[in-house]
């Protein structure tokens, strides 16, 4: 099963849950749902090289994925699914350039 890290506010998060709605291969975690599943997903951002760039940047990093073998990457095409195009609705970092 692939665990997929989000937020319901975020527009990225939100095209990626719409394509694995109803799909027992993929698991949502809405970080947003308890201080628990935040400290899980901070835990993972703080320490995994997948989110040096988001660091950097300030970014959140979500959707996050964490592929059935273990991998983390915030590339949703790693898991088999599309992201959401560029320049389509909202964004939500401080800059308004993306998620």
């Amino acid at each position: 099963m692939i665990r997929i890290y989000s937020m319901d506010s975020c527009p990225d998060c939100s095209y990626v849950k719409q394509q694995v709605e109803g799909n027992d291969s993929y698991e949502i975690i809405d970080i947003g749902s308890h201080v628990r599943k935040l400290k899980e997903f901070l835990r993972l951002r703080d320490t995994d090289p997948a989110f040096a760039t988001s660091r950097q940047k300030g970014d959140v990093g979500i959707p996050c994925f964490v592929l059935e073998d273990g991998r983390v990457t915030l590339i949703p095409e790693d898991a088999g699914l599309r992201s959401r195009p560029s320049g389509e609705g909202a964004a939500c970092s401080i800059d308004g350039k993306g998620c």
